[in-house]
C-alpha cells in the first residue's frame, strides 16, 4: 500500500444511527506492542466505546482490542483505557463543546495511516427515538426509489 493512503480497520456503524455527528477529529492512539498487532489483524470491536476529556487529556473507554494470538505473558488487557493524542487547541475546543448538554465524543473509525494507527472521533449529539425512526423511513424511501428506477431502466 502507498505511504500516503489509509486502510480502514473497523467502523462504528451504529454511531450515525444514534448520534448527529457534527464535527470529526483525527487522533493518534497510545498503544502497547501487542495491541497494534491485533489492530493490524483487524481484531477490534468499537461497539460500546466512547471518549471523554479528563484533566486536559482525552481518553478512550471500552474499545475492545482482542489479545494477540502469538502474545505471551506481555499481552494487553482487551478493554483498558487508552489515551488519545490530539493538539492542545483541539482538546480545549472539545472541552467547551462536550460541556454542552447532549454532546459526547464517539469513535467512528480506526485505520492505519502512514504505518500508524489513527482513530476518527466525532462530536455527536444524541438522537431521540423519533429522529431514528425518521432516518429509517428516509432510507427506506430512498431505497424504494432507487429500486423503482433500476427496474424501469431494465
Amino acid at each position: 500500500m502507498p505511504k500516503n493512503q489509509s486502510k480502514a480497520i473497523a467502523q462504528n456503524r451504529k454511531a450515525s444511527h444514534n448520534y448527529f455527528i457534527e464535527d470529526t477529529y483525527e487522533a493518534g492512539l497510545v498503544l502497547q506492542g501487542t495491541e497494534i498487532k491485533s489492530i493490524r489483524a483487524g481484531r477490534v470491536n468499537m461497539k460500546d466505546s466512547f471518549a471523554r476529556v479528563e484533566r486536559g487529556e482525552v481518553f478512550l473507554y471500552n474499545l475492545h482490542i482482542s489479545p494477540y494470538e502469538q502474545g505471551n505473558r506481555y499481552n494487553h488487557e482487551p478493554t483498558r483505557t487508552r489515551k488519545l493524542l490530539l493538539h492542545k487547541k483541539q482538546i480545549n475546543k472539545l472541552i467547551g463543546e462536550t460541556q454542552q448538554a447532549g454532546y459526547s465524543l464517539v469513535p467512528l473509525k480506526i485505520y492505519i495511516k502512514n504505518g500508524v494507527a489513527k482513530i476518527l472521533i466525532g462530536l455527536g449529539k444524541g438522537k431521540k427515538q423519533y429522529d431514528k425512526r425518521e432516518d429509517l423511513k428516509r432510507k427506506q424511501a430512498k431505497r424504494d426509489v432507487d429500486r423503482a428506477l433500476k427496474d424501469s431502466l431494465q
